[in-house]
């Protein structure tokens, strides 16, 4: 019985998650984050190999959780970019 317990929390991969944030990063670089937001650029870079490495490791609500860290520092960098250069 516990094992069907066991088996049932499992989550899925955060495909969806990783993807966002990857895409908020690359935006981010293309806005001129590196120049104008390196702080919170490179905190997004940090949470998602972060997430990578729980990913890898199958702790898939860690990876979740530092994926949507990811993307919220690099939105935050891609908005802190885009006030910059105005």
């Amino acid at each position: 019985m516990a094992m069907l317990l066991a088996a049932g929390c499992q989550t899925s991969p955060p495909v969806q998650e990783m993807s966002d944030a990857r895409q908020a990063i690359t935006a981010a670089k293309e806005a001129g984050a590196e120049e104008y937001a390196a702080d919170e650029l490179n905190a997004a870079v940090e949470f998602l190999n972060s997430a990578e490495t729980y990913l890898q490791n199958d702790s898939f609500h860690f990876a979740r959780r530092d994926a949507i860290a990811a993307k919220s520092k690099a939105l935050d960098a891609l908005k802190l970019s885009e006030a910059d250069r105005e």
